[in-house]
């Protein structure tokens, strides 16, 4: 919280220097033009003294310029604060001289001296003690300009008068200041809630979008699962009718004597077994009952690894598939997620290895007691992963392949797949040599078998 709000103050401190500094730049060539059409009042109030004016008004006009450009550089650009308090004391040491070399306490030029006052607490985005002090300083070059004169302040109830205008508009300034600041920051914070509100609303949206991605492949899996279910009824029957005619096909003494056809037929009937682990495999990956804790059933990871390599058999064609399990490998666990996992890695992996050409294609897959936890490994002997991307596999969406090659969000579900079973899904990665996922799964201990 505390990190917040340095950043937030840090933020308006930012905003309002930038917010300064442009003000200051139009008020300086604002102010640059009225002094100099101000000539236009000395004719009319004192013209026996035009061309000292004159003179005078040029001189802080070139001064206000000069600070003009200062304002152009970094020193400028740093020090915006100082630089523009600086040159707004050139008009009143300017009107301040004017009311001197005049009537003192009862020139007119005094209401210049409010104007300036005024516009640095309406105009300028400043603190109210930057406001006061200036105001102070106005109220000082008032003073001396009278008091200064030849004779002092002949009428001091004209300059009681004067003076406490300027006190008045000093406070006005200030007060203005005040609830100006506030308005201001009010404004901004509410301009940082409002950010903050869209930067939680686009996480929110990513979220909502993941969620929709899990749940349309849940819908997906769940299609699957009915089809394959449909799939193991309809299709057993007439591979039930191969397996039993070949079979009696076997017995036959001409098959007996004939060793080509004896193994066309023990290719057939492969086939047709081969036909039966797929569709149970489609089964077992994607049709769940309802009721059932998944999470808590037991369940072989090598049986699970054999589905996974059956159903992605296709992808991983001339790909060598190495397994070193150890003899238990018992676990708890939802099977049809775990296959889904696996399929995932191995998928991935021979794709890889594929787009990258590796010469000798090679997946190799470890399971080995860790405790209480199984540990699996899949390695592949392909390109790697770019160290940019490495930390941003999980994320959802994010993906290096082509538009309609994929979504980027299977290695996100694994992640919660694994992370709901209690483990965490994890990858290494040298490029050009190899990528390694590992995950760990609860084991079955001999009190729970």
């Amino acid at each position: 919280m505390n990190t917040m709000v340095m950043q937030t103050g840090s933020s308006y401190e930012r905003e309002l220097s930038a917010y300064h500094l442009i003000s200051s730049r139009a008020c300086a060539v604002t102010v640059l033009v009225l002094v100099l059409l101000g000539t236009v009042l000395d004719f009319a109030l004192y013209p026996e003294q035009v061309a000292h004016f004159a003179a005078v008004r040029v001189l802080t006009s070139l001064a206000i310029l000069a600070a003009l450009g200062l304002l152009y550089t970094q020193y400028g650009r740093r020090y915006v604060h100082l630089v523009t308090f600086i040159w707004l004391t050139f008009p009143q040491l300017m009107i301040a001289w004017m009311i001197h070399a005049t009537q003192g306490e009862a020139s007119l030029f005094y209401a210049g001296i409010i104007l300036t006052m005024f516009a640095v607490g309406t105009l300028f985005p400043v603190g109210y003690l930057y406001t006061l002090g200036f105001g102070v300083f106005t109220l000082a070059v008032y003073f001396l300009a009278c008091f200064t004169r030849p004779g002092g302040i002949g009428d001091v109830g004209a300059f009681v008068f004067h003076s406490t205008i300027i006190l008045f508009s000093v406070a006005a300034s200030t007060v203005y200041t005040i609830y100006n600041e506030r308005a201001r920051r009010q404004l901004h914070a509410l301009k940082e809630e409002v950010a903050q509100k869209n930067r939680e609303l686009e996480s929110n949206n990513r979220s909502l979008a993941e969620i929709k991605g899990q749940m349309l492949q849940q819908e997906k899996m769940a299609a699957l699962g009915t089809l394959a279910a449909g799939l193991l009824h309809e299709v057993n029957n007439p591979v039930n009718f191969c397996m039993m005619a070949i079979d009696i096909a076997m017995e036959e003494p001409a098959a007996k004597g004939n060793e080509v056809l004896k193994e066309c037929l023990v290719d057939a009937k492969q086939g047709m077994q081969r036909v039966q682990y797929i569709v149970s495999d489609l089964k077992t990956f994607a049709y769940r009952k309802s009721g059932t804790d998944h999470e808590s059933a037991q369940f072989l990871f090598e049986r699970a690894l054999e589905s996974a390599v059956r159903l992605v058999g296709h992808e991983i064609k001339g790909i060598a598939v190495q397994r070193h399990l150890q003899a238990d490998t018992l676990v708890r666990g939802d099977e049809a997620a775990i296959i889904g996992v696996l399929i995932n890695l191995l998928s991935n992996a021979a794709l890889a290895m594929r787009k990258g050409a590796t010469a000798t294609p090679t997946i190799d897959i470890y399971a080995e007691t860790r405790g209480e936890r199984l540990l699996i490994t899949v390695r592949d002997n392909g390109p790697g992963i770019a160290p940019e991307n490495i930390g941003r596999v999980f994320e959802p969406f994010f993906t290096t392949r082509e538009v309609g090659q994929g979504l980027g969000l299977g290695l996100s579900i694994c992640y919660s797949v694994i992370q709901r079973h209690g483990g965490l899904l994890a990858v290494e990665s040298v490029p050009g040599q190899w990528t390694r996922f590992t995950f760990d799964l609860p084991r079955v201990t001999g009190g729970e078998k």
